[in-house]
């Protein structure tokens, strides 16, 4: 089983009519790459705390369709987090945030994993809001202990970091406890910091998307493999990122991932391109089921 912990929201998307309309659907990074993974067809569970409210209900009915186990997901009536995207001509997403008081903010660290869970993904929103980002790091020092591959992508919502120099120097504090790290160009350039320190400090493989450049892997040993992007007609950008997360657990967690033996990150990073491409063909965070990548 792969473990996703992390916030689950509604992005309230911005569409062409009526001029000005808002129309929410399912997000944030860590609901994204669950959802994903299940419609890959992975054993994935996610790991959070979600609002009882309508919105709540409606983000786990999502999940449950994908057949995602919930059984590690906290339940508080505080409202739902919301995020309100502005899309650049190319696609691209900027965040507005709502996070006060909001339900996936009070997460507390679970006794135990379920048994024969394989990998954990952490990220996003979840890593810079208190509490329950001492929890979710909790979580991640406690599994990488056990030996769990684990892959981390901070995907940096600069508007939600308050103190960016204390945000970086936790970031390398994570780096000992992260099997993979997956981080985008705008990322990388936010943090400041250079692919062989971060390898240096613990990760075995440092992956950075590149939009419409594509993918780049540089491993421990000094390897490096690239792949292209799909050429496609983009939607927009929202959840490829979290659907190239997906695409990466789902190949690297079983035998032949990094803590298991030789890895194919071309074939990897091929896979995950093709993935994400699907997702920016689509309004919205909507990753592709594995019946769509078969070809």
């Amino acid at each position: 089983m792969i473990v996703v912990g992390g916030e689950a929201l509604i992005d309230l998307v911005p569409v062409a009519q009526p001029p000005g309309a808002l129309v929410p659907r399912p997000g944030g990074g860590p609901y994204n790459t669950a959802l994903a993974l299940g419609r890959l067809g992975a054993e994935a569970a996610f790991c959070s705390r979600v609002s009882t409210d309508g919105f709540g209900e409606s983000l786990l009915a999502g999940l449950r369709a994908a057949g995602v186990d919930l059984s590690l997901v906290q339940r508080g009536p505080e409202p739902t987090t919301l995020a309100v995207p502005s899309l650049a001509p190319d696609g691209s997403a900027a965040y507005e945030f709502y996070v006060e008081g909001t339900a996936d903010r009070l997460f507390a660290l679970p006794e135990a994993l379920p048994a024969g869970t394989r990998a954990l993904a952490l990220g996003t929103c979840s890593l810079a809001l208190e509490p329950g980002a001492s929890a979710y790091e909790a979580l991640l020092r406690r599994e990488s202990g056990r030996g769990l591959l684990t892959l981390l992508d901070p995907n940096i919502r600069p508007a939600l970091i308050a103190d960016p120099a204390a945000y970086r120097a936790r970031f390398l504090g994570w780096l000992p406890y992260v099997s993979v790290l997956k981080l985008s160009e705008e990322d990388a350039r936010w943090l400041g910091g250079r692919v062989s320190d971060w390898l240096a400090a613990g990760p075995s493989a440092v992956v950075l998307t590149r939009g419409a450049q594509g993918l780049v892997v540089r491993t421990r040993e000094g390897d490096e493999y690239t792949a292209a992007a799909r050429q496609v007609t983009v939607a927009d950008t929202i959840g490829a990122g979290d659907t190239v997360n997906a695409a990466l657990l789902h190949r690297l967690s079983g035998p032949a991932g990094p803590a298991g033996g030789p890895v194919d990150w071309p074939g990897v990073l091929a896979y995950a391109a093709h993935a994400a491409a699907l997702t920016c063909t689509r309004a919205g965070a909507e990753p592709p089921y594995a019946a769509e990548l078969s070809g």
